[in-house]
């Protein structure tokens, strides 16, 4: 009886997955709309867009949302930040629920895309910039493509720092002792590649010894900007977060060229039962447009919009691989098992969430 039982459900499990293999459906929606046109039927479709986006900060994606609304007069863009670890599993309760209320999902959580869709979830939908992005950036089918450039760089207090990091070891000098700030690797997949990358190439010692330069541990990879900038904080650098190439007057920004440091493409993805498609192709055309690529101050995911000044294109940076990190989200055995290191040799995350720890 049990043998009949497990066979009808691998039998269920195998025809879903071979149906939607063989499906043969798959291509692309081309936009040839300008992105006006594509304007008005965003109005006439409610002029509505929810979007669901990964962060760790509520007012991390205000900016997107100001932009998008004074550029598209009428447009509401209902933007919600959350850590994309908890955004993909509220997406799959609502894909299972036929409860879908989400049009647009931008994620750190690169495995999640495919798998959406395999499942038959996501709009094969190619933006009028589409193949401007790089191709690693993107899907062969539209379902899905990287709109923003995420990296986590060295950044440094001038004020409390006579040194800036330019290499990982720097880290480990005097200068830097009780002074760090860095996010739980255990708690950010993305800042667990870091430490992945950064272990592989300088070994286990370099851990110990950054362990006892005393780094002060936070939930949230916004949280060490926070501290950064706060008067009343003695930490002064941090390499587990980003905030664009451009040093500001407190802050210095900068890359290694030894080791590798964090970059990948943040994607996006409609959903195929999107309450509002007009809405969320229009975010989507407007996040890929040369005016909102050209004002993140960091790297762009299309071709030819050029770095920032001082800085080459994204793909001949020697010290990074934008494109590693998908291999390293999809390997979750691997993953699961480096965040179970790192919490016994640091500890659990501590504190509140960071959307709501008021900082």
């Amino acid at each position: 009886m049990l043998r009949n039982i497990l066979s009808i459900g691998f039998l269920i499990v195998g025809s879903r997955a071979y149906d939607t293999v063989v499906n043969f459906g798959g291509s692309p929606i081309w936009e040839n709309r300008t992105i006006e046109a594509i304007y008005q039927s965003a109005l006439e479709e409610g002029g509505i867009v929810t979007c669901w986006h990964g962060g760790d900060e509520t007012y991390q994606q205000l900016g997107l949302k100001k932009a998008f609304e004074t550029r598209f007069p009428g447009m509401t863009l209902n933007i919600t930040v959350d850590v994309s670890k908890y955004h993909d599993g509220n997406v799959d309760r609502q894909l299972s629920t036929k409860s879908l209320y989400v049009d647009s999902v931008i994620l750190q959580t690169l495995h999640d895309y495919p798998r959406w869709d395999q499942e038959d979830a996501l709009l094969h939908y190619a933006p009028l910039n589409f193949n401007k992005i790089h191709p690693a950036f993107r899907d062969i089918r539209a379902a899905w493509y990287g709109v923003s450039i995420f990296a986590w760089t060295f950044i440094s207090s001038n004020s409390r720092l006579s040194i800036s990091p330019r290499e990982f070891s720097d880290f480990l000098k005097p200068d830097f002792k009780d002074k760090l700030v860095l996010t739980y690797p255990n708690d950010d997949d993305a800042v667990l590649y870091a430490f992945d990358l950064i272990l592989n190439e300088f070994g286990y010692e370099w851990f110990e010894k950054l362990l006892e330069q005393n780094p002060r541990w936070v939930r949230g990879t916004g949280t060490p900007l926070t501290l950064l900038n706060d008067a009343n904080s003695t930490v002064a650098a941090t390499f587990t977060a980003g905030m664009g190439l451009s040093s500001s007057e407190t802050l210095n920004v900068t890359i290694p060229t030894k080791g590798s440091f964090v970059t990948w493409a943040q994607r996006a993805a409609i959903f195929k039962d999107a309450p509002h498609p007009e809405g969320a192709k229009l975010l989507h055309n407007f996040m890929l447009s040369y005016e909102y690529q050209a004002s993140t101050q960091g790297w762009s995911v299309l071709k030819d919009v050029p770095a920032p000044a001082g800085y080459p294109d994204i793909m001949d940076v020697p010290s990074t691989n934008p494109v590693d990190f998908e291999r390293f989200m999809s390997d979750r055995a691997r993953v699961e098992r480096l965040k179970l290191f790192f919490e016994d040799k640091i500890g659990t995350a501590q504190g509140l969430s960071p959307l709501i720890d008021g900082l």
